[in-house]
């Protein structure tokens, strides 16, 4: 019996691995079983316990640290779940293991992994996001990992220039476009509703600490909520930050600017659907997240960009980029809603794939597997020199 492993830690991570874990299901069989392990926040009800939104048979749970009031909690986070995931590993003794992306966690889980020779199977390698300490973690994982399934070609000829063999390295573009093509839709109205809230317009948003700089949060929090108050003709729907040292202070700032600020909503998870339906029907996407750099360009949908937590991430030309700054977000607000400005955005090209990776992510990583040929003794791949 062949037994793959996929681990899915945060919901933004969930969303993009949902497609493969379908794809995999598919392919069960008396030779090739799949199990699905959930940890990190998807356990905690401080950030909406998504386990909920799971959509499919988990095989394990794993609760694990995630406080995150200060860079030795995030170490402590790190070292709970090596020692955790390690004794899993040992256990079951998995043909592969599917890591996705540059979470501090994953990280934890890549190296349980590289101690117990279990191959890793890395999604999402070769980005670049200069702002965040993901920067430096994603390629730790690629180094770590044997096959790698990169979302765009740029990506592509960075983890062969990072020293990995080209025959492991396939772009078969985003997971999330998956979704966008895939996605039954709510109607704007339903969407709305569903989240407690009447038709209005409104801004889709998520702000992440920029975790390689030492900027201050409050005066961030403090100039979004200006913008809010500045544009009260427009609802600003908010999903909680992720558990990175600092988001837990974003989310507590929101929240309690919730209470005084009438046009801010604070989600601490929509779900898949529920956001993919909201970002359809928004008047932009706003913040730093990685959504509004791959979905929000292949919906159509206005993005602005806030800072540099993405910088270095390749991007369509649809995207607004701003600084911190309240009049430069609100610039970039107006930019976003005149209708000269909309009127090319279905001209745009979205440099992630046809929304077709998920099947051959799948069909790539049960090949690989049952051919039982996987040597962790890499060499070096050496560019022309």
């Amino acid at each position: 019996m062949i037994k793959m492993a996929i681990i899915t830690a945060t919901r933004a991570e969930y969303g993009l691995l949902r497609p493969v874990i379908k794809e995999l299901r598919k392919r069960e069989n008396d030779l090739f079983k799949l199990d699905l392990i959930v940890t990190g926040t998807h356990l905690s009800d401080q950030y909406g316990y998504t386990i909920k939104e799971i959509d499919d048979y988990i095989d394990y749970q794993i609760p694990v640290s995630i406080k995150t009031d200060t860079e030795y909690d995030i170490s402590l986070n790190q070292a709970d779940t090596l020692i955790k995931f390690t004794a899993l590993f040992c256990r079951e003794k998995y043909d592969a293991v599917i890591l996705l992306g540059d979470r501090y966690e994953i990280l934890a889980v890549a190296i349980a992994a590289g101690n117990t020779k279990t191959p890793i199977f890395h999604l999402c390698g070769g980005d670049t996001t200069e702002g965040a300490i993901d920067e430096w973690i994603r390629h730790a994982i690629t180094k770590m990992s044997y096959l790698h399934f990169v979302t765009n070609e740029t990506s592509r000829k960075r983890v062969i220039q990072l020293g990995e063999d080209p025959s492991r390295v396939f772009n078969y573009g985003s997971t999330s476009i998956d979704n966008i093509i895939s996605m039954k839709y709510m109607t704007k109205e339903g969407a709305l509703h569903s989240i407690g809230l009447e038709t209005c317009d409104y801004a889709l948003c998520t702000y992440h600490p920029v975790t390689m700089e030492r900027g201050d949060i409050d005066s961030e929090i403090d100039s979004l909520l200006d913008v809010m108050k500045a544009c009260p003709e427009i609802h600003f729907i908010f999903t909680k930050s992720n558990a990175d040292c600092g988001g837990d202070k974003i989310n507590r700032l929101l929240e309690k600017a919730e209470k005084s600020v009438k046009n801010l909503h604070v989600y601490a998870s929509l779900g898949t659907v529920k956001y993919l339906s909201l970002m359809k029907h928004a008047e932009c996407v706003l913040g730093n997240s990685s959504s509004g750099i791959i979905e929000a360009p292949a919906l159509h949908i206005p993005s602005i960009n806030i800072g540099n937590r993405q910088r270095g991430r390749l991007q369509a030309a649809s995207i607004l980029n701003s600084s911190c700054k309240k009049d430069e977000i609100i610039a970039a607000i107006r930019i976003a809603q005149s209708a000269e400005y909309k009127k090319t955005l279905h001209s745009i090209e979205c440099p992630y794939g046809n929304g077709h990776a998920a099947e051959s992510i799948a069909n790539k990583s049960l090949e690989i597997v049952m051919n039982g040929s996987i040597n962790l003794s890499k060499k070096f791949y050496n560019l022309c020199w």
